[in-house]
């Protein structure tokens, strides 16, 4: 899951009362998709900050709730306004992620240099998905080669 660090870190969720945030303002259908037909309540994602200087892993996360409608897609001021969504159809969904651990900083520029992660998603050329899947190889060899967790 990408969020610019500016807006959400990894530092912030920490910091947040509940350590939750509402996993807002995606606006792709195929990540839309992803985050509310394949994500279930305590499914585990990379939080991985994206749009600054040195992009990469920078902790995981636990989807802690159900889909529901995100609420910057109906205001007007919002970034994430979408003025073909309605209340009633909503287009944009969220679902609630929470902290789970800071880990080691795994930037992309690493991540590309191991052939096991040759087919992952996030490494593909032109992709811009904030919410993707990844094997359970590719969790497994992150997690325990790279970040040395079991």
């Amino acid at each position: 899951m990408k969020s610019e660090p500016d807006e959400v870190s990894i530092d912030h969720l920490a910091a947040r009362p509940g350590q939750t945030v509402p996993w807002f303002g995606v606006r792709n259908y195929q990540a839309r998709n992803f985050l509310r037909d394949s994500m279930q309540i305590g499914d585990q994602a990379f939080f991985y900050h994206s749009g600054c200087a040195v992009p990469g892993i920078a902790g995981i996360c636990e989807v802690c709730s159900e889909p529901y409608p995100d609420e910057t897609q109906f205001a007007a001021v919002n970034p994430y306004f979408d003025p073909k969504s309605t209340h009633e159809k909503p287009r944009w969904w969220l679902r609630d992620v929470r902290f789970v651990r800071k880990t080691r900083f795994v930037p992309l520029a690493e991540l590309r240099t191991y052939s096991e992660l040759a087919n992952m998603r996030l490494l593909a050329r032109g992709n811009r998905l904030s919410v993707m899947p990844m094997t359970d190889a590719e969790w497994a060899f992150v997690t325990q080669e790279l970040m040395g967790q079991q």
